[in-house]
């Protein structure tokens, strides 16, 4: 049932219920559930049960009154009402309004699910933001799946969305690239007397210090080029173009993965712009940090935290929460009342600290800002066994290999262009990691990515597509033909259960958009693409009827449309052919 018909039901209680607590302070607060059991109806609720009580009514005789009143003013909304136990009320949806969300499926078409509710609002999400000293691993594209599909979530509810990656490309970590590729650059390797103990042992160090004595120049997205000077000794060279080469590599993983961000923030700014310095003078000239130890202290206790946290270590440097409070004043001064930020479990202890800071600037940031959504790790399954480590990268698993080994044979394949067709394993990695909600561990399969069965959930899905595709190319007709056709003889329980999904989808998006959990578009996908095939192996849509085969092509038209939309919002395709 479409949330217009729901309301309309809510709305037909509230006129039946206002004779009857009139002259009361009662507000009633009318729920529409579905039945456990569908034999019951299409719509339970208990109001009489809980108005029972406070007007000393019995609920049974209160569930009548409230349906003889209903039920007089029905239309052609509701079918029939019985009352159940102790006074539940069950409705049954007329079957034309159930029908009728076909017609606002063709309709609407790829609007359809989408609301304003969000219009004029501004929402950034951050996600990915990985250091730039080594390709993307699998946890930064569970981030990119995740924070991607929250942004397309939050563009279809009407808010004005923003994508940022923060690049840490300050602190100890751009260091020991700097050294890394300074010692490859003279020639030492790993395992080697003189190699640093702290070094990054991936092949891509060795390639970056070749292109530096060979003095390319590489640039990164909104950066400008980087030019090796060649020296060796140069260590600020070194780490310049070690920086903007990996920022480089990592724009390529991303434009593989198909996500594309709005603004890329350098946590170096922070320092070379004074914000860090700004932040801290803010928090001591509130009242709220104090000297111990030569250390400088926040007072996060004062807002929940276990214990106070050092700011600045007795040897003058930050720790490493502090620019991140200074980067979130940012985002608050650039006028963004609402930030979500995807990020690694390891995340998890920063949050209050991060947020004290925050309540502390007195710039009126709410509490409990930011929003944060962690996700767990993902473990790689390919031949039946875990794979721990990429050469390309030395010690984890990268997003191109796993988009790489997702598109199978399509991958090795090179086009004129010189370029590989990795559209199979984009789809599958993207859709795999965002299939599960975000704080549970997750095991990425590489074997059933490449399975073309319904056991691999992106195939279903996409063949759920195909297969509407194959029918709507065998009957041949103008699909403009289908908005306005007889959708009476959709009665059978098949049909009514795939228009009950249909009608579930804007409802569904509202829900995923609340919970911050756009793993729900990925569950209800399934579940349609599994009515879909349910109804296809169930009944034949090409009938010699001329009235149920218009109707039954109608209801396919609408379910490819909806298929369509949900496949696009967490960015995957929808194939005509599997």
């Amino acid at each position: 049932m479409l949330a217009s018909q729901k309301q309309q039901i809510v709305d037909l209680f509230q006129a039946a219920l206002a004779p009857i607590v009139a002259g009361t302070e009662l507000q009633p607060n009318v729920v529409l559930e579905r039945p456990r059991d569908p034999a019951h109806g299409d719509i339970a609720c208990n109001i009489a049960m809980q108005l029972a009580k406070p007007l000393k009514k019995n609920p049974r005789e209160l569930a009548q009154a409230i349906v003889a009143a209903v039920l007089a003013n029905k239309g052609n909304l509701i079918e029939s009402a019985d009352i159940a136990g102790p006074g539940f009320i069950n409705l049954r949806v007329a079957a034309a309004a159930k029908q009728a969300v076909v017609k606002s499926v063709l309709d609407e078409a790829a609007q359809f699910g989408k609301s304003s509710a969000g219009s004029g609002k501004k929402v950034m999400v951050e996600f990915v933001s990985a250091n730039p000293t080594g390709p993307l691993h699998v946890g930064h594209g569970r981030q990119g799946a995740l924070g991607d599909a929250m942004s397309s979530l939050l563009e279809s509810q009407g808010y004005d969305v923003t994508r940022e990656f923060y690049y840490n490309d300050a602190g100890v970590q751009i260091g020991n690239l700097a050294l890394s590729v300074q010692a490859r650059a003279k020639g030492f390797k790993p395992g080697d007397a003189g190699w640093p103990e702290s070094a990054y042992n991936g092949d891509y160090i060795a390639d970056i210090a070749a292109d530096f004595l060979q003095k390319q120049t590489v640039s990164a997205s909104d950066g400008a080029p980087v030019t090796a000077s060649g020296d060796v000794d140069d260590i600020e060279s070194i780490r310049k173009f070690a920086v903007t080469y990996l920022r480089h590599e990592q724009d390529l993983d991303l434009q593989a993965f198909g996500v594309k961000f709005d603004n890329y923030y350098l946590e170096s700014s922070l320092y070379t712009e004074g914000k860090v310095a700004d932040a801290v003078d803010a928090l001591v000239n509130a009242g709220k940090t104090y000297e111990q130890d030569g250390a400088l202290w926040l007072r996060t206790t004062d807002f929940g935290d276990d214990k106070d946290r050092v700011m600045k270590k007795s040897d003058g440097t930050y720790t490493y929460f502090v620019p991140d409070v200074a980067y979130h004043i940012t985002k608050w001064q650039r006028g963004y009342g609402k930030v979500i930020n995807v990020q690694g479990s390891d995340h998890h202890g920063t949050i209050a600290r991060v947020r004290a800071g925050l309540q502390s600037v007195g710039l009126g940031i709410p509490q409990g800002y930011p929003d944060y959504v962690l996700h767990k790790m993902v473990t790689v399954m390919k031949n039946g066994e875990e794979v721990k480590i990429s050469k390309r990268a030395g010690s984890y698993v990268t997003v191109r290999d796993l988009i790489e080994w997702s598109a199978g044979d399509a991958a090795a394949a090179v086009n004129e262009q010189g370029e590989r067709d990795l559209t199979r394993g984009r789809d599958a990695v993207r859709f795999f990691l965002i299939s599960r909600k975000a704080d549970t561990e997750f095991t990425f399969d590489v074997d059933l990515a490449l399975s073309q069965s319904d056991e691999n959930p992106v195939y279903y899905v996409q063949y759920a597509h195909a297969r509407i595709c194959s029918v709507m190319a065998q009957w041949g007709g103008d699909e403009s033909t289908l908005n306005n056709v007889d959708l009476s003889p959709l009665t059978s329980p098949r049909e009514a259960a795939l228009l009950a999904k249909l009608a579930e989808y804007p409802e569904m998006l509202q829900k995923a958009l609340d919970e911050l959990g756009p793993h729900q578009v990925a569950f209800y996908l399934r579940d349609l693409a599994g009515e879909l095939h349910s109804y296809y192996n169930a009944e034949r849509v090409l009938v010699d009827d001329m009235s149920f085969r218009m109707a039954r092509l109608a209801l396919m038209l609408a379910t490819r449309q909806v298929l369509r939309n949900g496949l696009a919002l967490i960015g995957v395709s929808a194939p005509a052919r599997m």
